[in-house]
């Protein structure tokens, strides 16, 4: 999958330079949206882009925003993001999608009128077709939608919202008896009261993040408990708590390194087995830490139990397998030590019964 970014588009399209040749798209159909976490109702929009590309011979492609709008207009009051960029060109090229374009969502690009955005898709991104939700609004004040587009000479599809009685998964009776919309705001909900299961169910995988093991503050090592200060690259998460988690080590082509973590232990302190392959068991926390008072900071630092190793700078994939309970505040780095001792007994005797 090539990712692009709308403004170095835009610039090498309008750029005096001979230098710099203007980035040619191939023809493609289009969809466009925020596609957080990449959910069984985004997968269906994507099969029908596949669908359609195939048949007319055009490219597979997809718009995001960054930031998302919401983000844009109030970050504090946005919803959590269920997946940053870098999961999200991911997830999107397991999909089929071949062309991704990133539009920076800032003022210059909210105050773009529906026939300056109509013009970019045509001219610009090269869009043969789209397809859109029924309730699909663009352009300054929200004046354009797929009505628009259709009279501007663009072929539309819209696809109706995906309830679960879209799906074909027997599943989605554990999640709800009736049709409900698969959407990102349901399954952040469910991550937050920690139904992990009915939240994969709607994703079609386990939920995962995934981020670069970076410096902490080391409190964890001063109680025995060292643990992987993992980068978040988002304003808040999705899920809160106290988590059993697996994790593994990617390469730079975000493929899974075989026993990555286990070839970097020293004196034989090689951890616990996760549940899947090249994996490592951990212990998780996933919160602003209230026992050491670090105010709005989100952290995700996991604790690899029986392991010593030295993780700064790897890429990590954390999967998310068993909520125990939510964050807890204690008095004091003694209550604090003892807290954690016990949620990693609990995490460990859950992991041994599902071995």
């Amino acid at each position: 999958m090539k990712t692009y970014f709308l403004e170095q588009l835009i610039a090498s399209s309008n750029a005096a330079s001979t230098t710099n040749d203007p980035v040619e798209l191939a023809p493609c159909v289009l969809t466009i949206g925020n596609f957080d976490g990449v959910h069984l109702g985004h997968q269906a929009m994507l099969a029908q882009v596949r669908d359609i590309a195939h048949t007319q011979n055009l490219d597979a492609a997809v718009m995001i925003f960054e930031p998302q709008p919401r983000e844009f207009f109030a970050p504090a009051k946005a919803p959590a993001r269920l997946t940053n960029l870098a999961e999200k060109q991911a997830l999107l090229a397991q999909h089929g999608v071949k062309t991704l374009v990133v539009a920076g969502f800032d003022e210059d690009f909210r105050s773009l009128s529906a026939q300056a955005f109509a013009d970019i898709l045509a001219k610009r991104l090269n869009v043969k077709a789209l397809v859109l939700g029924d309730d699909f609004r663009f352009g300054h004040d929200r004046t354009g939608d797929s009505q628009f587009l259709r009279d501007y000479g663009l072929d539309v599809t819209n696809l109706h919202t995906i309830t679960d009685s879209n799906i074909d998964n027997d599943h989605l009776n554990d999640v709800n008896n009736e049709a409900a919309r698969i959407s990102s705001t349901r399954i952040r909900d469910l991550l937050l009261a920690g139904d992990i299961h009915a939240a994969n169910i709607l994703l079609d995988r386990d939920y995962a993040i995934t981020g670069s093991v970076v410096r902490g503050d080391q409190i964890g090592r001063t109680m025995d408990f060292p643990t992987a200060n993992i980068d978040l690259q988002r304003i808040k998460p999705a899920l809160h708590g106290i988590f059993a988690v697996d994790v593994v080590s990617l390469d730079e082509n975000g493929e899974v390194i075989p026993d990555g973590l286990i070839k970097l232990a020293t004196d034989n302190n090689i951890g616990v087995a996760g549940l899947r392959p090249h994996s490592l068991f951990g212990t998780a926390n996933i919160g602003k830490r209230p026992s050491v008072d670090k105010g709005d900071d989100w952290r995700l630092e996991v604790h690899f139990p029986k392991l010593k190793a030295d993780l700064y700078g790897l890429n990590l994939e954390v999967r998310f397998l068993h909520f125990l309970h939510g964050e807890r505040r204690y008095d004091g780095l003694d209550a604090l030590k003892a807290g954690i001792h016990q949620d990693v007994t609990d995490l460990l005797e859950w992991r041994d019964n599902q071995v």
